[in-house]
Formats: structure tokens, sequence, C-alpha cells
């Protein structure tokens, strides 16, 4: 699951994109791109490559390849300054990527995204399918874990977690603003359908609290939960996956609490203007379509489906590691893109100011 999947939302305004001049120059030089007469039969998609593409590849692309014949071709990693260079210049590496709800939030209002409606049947969808023009299939929560053998009273949620003086100790937290800022909020006990847009003032003031308790801003899943298992912290808001790697290596006992998981889920889209478009809006219906496909590609890279048709095809023990599971969804809060799209810029901004003083 490591980061699609999980990352950070990067502001366009930061990103310089090729000239338009350049278009006959970049179709020539680069042999993954081509035009689209020649290729009617063929996808490009954008992925994370490694083991989220065999994946990918394995359960939801392969299905589709031969039920419709068109083949996929990957291009990686994913790239949200590639996304938006592809629509100023008409020179398309992808038509199809996958982006977490900041990025798709600010990708459809940057006019990044094809139109879903009238292209994709809603009607064989779940309720809530589509998202700012994209197709949400899966999704991961960044929750508390923490060393019970320290802490035999347990933590219940994020207000604990940021109570120093009660549960003394190191902390982590991932160095990402969207999702820190939501945990800091909630900690302040801002209700969970008051949380978007930001009370950004609010949010800092309860991140200061804590600030000098936070021994270590993750960056990556795998230094999440080797951080918790070593005991060089003793909680941590990390990704569930690691959370549950963490209990299974640590010689500690490692408790994981589901109350105010913050779930962020990712969203497949049709790049803007993609010469291949049609083939795009046609894998996007076959995902939405293919509950089992979703299910495998879930249990293989330990994320929870958004279809609730795929959990018929997953096991109870591991649906109920699922951060998307019908119980613990409706303990999370899912963190909304669109309400945040005119803050993303400030919040990002002031965030990384923050950590760095």
């Amino acid at each position: 699951m490591e980061m699609f999947k999980k990352a950070s939302a990067t502001p366009l305004s930061r990103r310089k994109v090729l000239g338009a001049g350049l278009f006959g120059a970049a179709m020539l030089a680069s042999p993954s791109i081509r035009r689209a007469s020649a290729e009617e039969n063929v996808l490009y998609v954008n992925t994370w490559g490694g083991d989220w593409e065999a994946s990918v590849k394995k359960f939801l692309f392969e299905p589709f390849t031969k039920d419709t014949g068109i083949e996929i071709r990957t291009v990686s990693p994913i790239s949200f300054a590639k996304l938006a260079a592809q629509k100023t210049t008409g020179v398309y590496e992808f038509d199809v990527t996958t982006l977490g709800v900041a990025d798709v939030a600010r990708a459809n209002g940057a006019g990044l995204l094809e139109t879903l409606e009238g292209h994709v049947d809603t009607s064989k969808l779940w309720e809530g399918a589509i998202y700012q023009n994209g197709l949400a299939t899966h999704g991961f929560a960044t929750q508390m874990a923490y060393n019970a053998a320290k802490f035999p009273e347990g933590l219940k949620n994020w207000s604990d977690f940021f109570n120093v003086e009660k549960f003394p100790g190191n902390r982590s937290l991932q160095r990402h603003a969207a999702r820190v800022l939501a945990i800091a909020l909630l900690a302040d006990g801002v209700p969970a359908d008051q949380l978007f847009p930001y009370d950004l003032d609010r949010a800092f003031a309860s991140l200061d609290r804590i600030k000098d308790h936070v021994r270590v801003w993750w960056t990556a899943g795998p230094q999440a939960r080797q951080i918790l298992t070593d005991g060089e912290v003793d909680m941590a808001g990390l990704w569930d996956s690691d959370a549950f790697g963490a209990k299974e290596a640590s010689k500690d006992p490692i408790e994981i609490v589901w109350d105010q998981a913050v779930v962020d889920k990712a969203c497949w889209i049709v790049a803007k203007d993609s010469p291949r478009a049609e083939n795009g809006f046609k894998l996007i219906s076959h995902i939405g379509q293919n509950a089992e496909g979703l299910a495998k590609f879930c249990i293989a890279d330990q994320n929870g489906p958004m279809n609730p048709k795929s959990f018929d095809f997953i096991p109870a023990e591991v649906a109920a590691r699922m951060p998307t599971h019908p119980e613990h969804l409706a303990r999370a809060v899912m963190l909304d893109g669109a309400k945040l799209l005119p803050q993303l810029d400030e919040l990002s901004t002031r965030f990384e100011s923050w950590v760095g003083i």
C-alpha cells in the first residue's frame, strides 16, 4: 500500500510544465508515447510500480484485457506534475492514474480530469463511488497504535495521544499536512462532522502542545512501523497496514485504535483530453464492477475496498483488519479534499514551516 497511495498533494503552481511547442519533439523522443490512431486497443496507466503494480495487474488489469481486448501498458511512478504537464503540452505519457482525495480535488479544480458523467454507468456502482470525477475504489487509514506495556490503562482517541501529561512518552506522526491537521483538530475536540474546512489557527495551536514530544515526523510507512516496533517511540499515528505490521513484529504488545481513524481513498481518473479517453472510461467502469478483483487486490496490497460487494469475497478475519470494513468506517473520519481545496496550498506551506521551526 506504500505510497499511492499515500502521497501528499503537490501544488500545481510549484511545478514547471513543458511548452506546447515541444509537442512534436517529445513525441519523437519518447518511445513510450504514441499517437492514439496507431493504438486503438492500448491504454497507458500510471502506477506506483513494484508490488502495487503487480497486484493491480493481476487482479484488475488482466481481467479487463481479457474481457475487452484492450492492452494496458504501465508507466511509473505516480506523478501529479506529469498529469498537469500533459494537459498543457498535449503529449500523453499516460491516460489513467490514481490520486488521493486531496490531489483529485486539486486536479479536478484545475481542469485536469475528464468528466465521468455520461461515460461511466453509475447505476452499476455503489453509492458514493464517484468522487470529484474519480472512481474511489480503495482506502487506507491513519490510525493510532501504542505500546500497551507502557500504557496498560490504554489510549482511546487522539485526545489521549495529545495528552502528554497523562501519557508521557515519545510520539510519531506523518509529515503530511492534510492528515495531521485533521488529527490535531480531532484531538482538540472538533466533531468529525465539523472538521472541514480546517480551522487552521486552532489546528496549529493544538499541534503546539505536542510538538516537543514528537520524536519522528515519518515520511514512509516502513519507517513508522520500525520505530514503533523497536520502541523508539511509544505511540504513533501510522497507516493501518504498518500498525498491524508493528503489532506482529514487536516484542511488546502493540494495541491498535480504530476510533477516529483518518481515512484517505484512492480514485481512478482519466486525464483530460487523453487521446485514449474512451478506453480509460472502459477501464474505470470495469474496475467499478469487478468486486471480486478489487477484493483480491485489497487483500494483496493491504487496503480496504470502497465497494461493499467486495467484502463478499474477503474472509471475515481479513476483513476485520481493513479500514473500510463497515464497523471501522462507522468510527472513522473520511478526508474531504473538495472542502479542503481552497486551503491546500496554505495548509501545506504553513505546516512545513511549522515543522521546520
